[in-house]
């Protein structure tokens, strides 16, 4: 997708969030609240939300190229498409079909009464001199609040901390390179942040060729004693309802290697 197509989306997304009417608020939030949301993996950080009345949402689709070679990329049809950064694992928007909405810079946005936050953090310890900004991308999907933090490599700060807040659903990277949090990191990060369920993303799995530089799950997992974790498939639905109420349980998904 060419450039002038990437700041057109993003200029539309925010002239409707300036002119936005309050008018069907009450709806709006009945309407996100109900229903079931599903989550499939498609591997990496890319995974799509479907449910709630939200349509279909695709976060950061990849090409098929070092730590994703083994992954079927992610070539569906879907409503919007949010991307961390235009970095080739998690901002390969000209892979997919038709012409979705798409989000990939911080800020305020809403689509069809729906708000999407985009929160700034830097894509490596370096404050983004090497791999410049990643976008942690915050909504609202069938009552259920999540956060999906993409490529973030840095820790939390108290600024980002307010602007995430706690969230029900997380996905976090915990695989290490050097463009992602280290498990130890992600241990921190999710210590700060306090979510309820949390769901582990870009760690090495069987899709891997010998230049991908991250590690398996299990090194996070191990920092993780105490905390239930569940083993699920590549797809999974969930409920406001299935959201705990107090403590926190990770659900490792179950790799889609083609």
């Amino acid at each position: 997708m060419k450039r002038r197509q990437l700041v057109r989306y993003a200029g539309a997304s925010l002239l409707t969030a300036m002119g936005m009417s309050a008018t069907s608020s009450f709806q709006q939030a009945q309407a996100q609240a109900a229903g079931t949301l599903s989550v499939q993996w498609f591997g990496h950080t890319c995974f799509l939300f479907t449910g709630g009345g939200a349509g279909r949402i695709l976060v950061n689709p990849f090409r098929a190229i070092g730590c994703t070679a083994g992954y079927r990329p992610p070539k569906v049809n879907v409503d919007l498409v949010m991307i961390s950064s235009q970095l080739l694992d998690e901002g390969a928007v000209e892979i997919l079909p038709g012409d979705p909405k798409l989000l990939f810079e911080p800020g305020i946005y809403q689509i069809n009464g729906r708000q999407f936050q985009g929160i700034r953090t830097p894509h490596d310890l370096l404050d983004g001199r090497r791999f410049g900004i990643n976008v942690v991308w915050k909504w609202r999907q069938a009552g259920i609040d999540i956060v999906h933090m993409g490529g973030a490599a840095a820790p939390v700060t108290p600024e980002q901390k307010i602007l995430m807040g706690r969230p029900d659903l997380l996905f976090i990277p915990v695989g290490n390179g050097p463009k992602a949090y280290t498990p130890e990191n992600a241990k921190a990060a999710i210590e700060v942040l306090n979510p309820r369920m949390i769901i582990p993303t870009h760690y090495r799995t069987r899709a891997a060729n010998e230049k991908c530089d991250i590690v398996p799950v299990d090194a996070f997992l191990s920092l993780m004693k105490g905390t239930p974790i569940r083993r699920v498939g590549t797809t999974i639905s969930l409920r406001s309802a299935d959201i705990p109420k107090t403590g926190m349980v990770i659900q490792v998904m179950n790799s889609p290697v083609r």
